[in-house]
């Protein structure tokens, strides 16, 4: 597996490098944003390491540049800015994961492990799911409820596919942190709450059928009340 690092301190940088290497991982470094995508043209990279304040280019454009090459490319945001906005921020950009320094080198290898594992798209996923009028189109990511589209962030859109995927089952925000974000849920941070109301104001706002039902307690479950 190869593994493309983006980090301007060099120490950190080089920390993380031996530290994937040593776990037999190949890895680069860039510096900065512009060699980073120099060395996106050249290599054939499974999984990048980004931190946000790097010169050329930040980090949170970067990865809309990485994401639209290629959505399947999984990107972990290594960065000292860990409000939740900060966190909201870079998932919209399109982050798989988002880990906040000082860290730890093994919880760092434990995300880019479960990162590496689960990136790959099942064969078996179907293209259109369908729960009362409202459609989800896994190939064009497009959604739709009723007539009207509906615009959705990237993390929005697999938010939105883990509720159809599981329709009437009660699912815990340590269930949506592990599946939608790959990570262990942080108690200490509100993110699932906060994508779940973006949510339901882009798919339930002036609908009778409301599709997205909180339990109090337990987390939240979507379809037909």
């Amino acid at each position: 597996m190869k593994i493309l690092i983006v980090e301007d301190e060099p120490k950190v940088a080089s920390f993380i490098k031996i530290g994937l290497e040593e776990n037999n991982y190949e890895a680069h470094v860039a510096y900065d944003g512009l060699s980073a995508e120099k060395l996106v043209r050249s290599n054939n990279y499974d999984l990048y390491i980004l931190d946000i304040i790097i010169p050329g280019i930040n980090g949170l454009e970067l990865c809309k540049k990485l994401k639209y090459l290629n959505s399947n490319i999984p990107v972990l945001m290594l960065t000292a800015l860990g409000t939740t906005d900060d966190k909201i921020i870079g998932f919209d950009a399109g982050a798989n994961d988002y880990l906040v320094k000082p860290f730890e080198f093994r919880e760092l290898l434990a995300r880019v492990k479960v990162l590496l594992r689960k990136h790959e798209p099942s064969p078996e996923i179907a293209n259109v799911l369908i729960v009362s009028d409202l459609e989800l189109n896994l190939e064009k990511k497009v959604a739709r409820r009723g007539n009207k589209y509906v615009d959705l962030t990237a993390k929005e859109f697999s938010l939105l596919e883990y509720f159809m995927r599981n329709s009437g089952r009660v699912l815990s925000r340590n269930d949506i942190a592990e599946k939608v974000w790959d990570i262990k849920f942080d108690f200490g941070t509100n993110v699932v709450d906060v994508y779940v109301n973006f949510l339901r104001k882009k798919i339930d706002k002036g609908h009778d059928k409301k599709l997205i039902h909180t339990r109090v307690g337990f987390g939240y479950i979507f379809g037909e009340s």
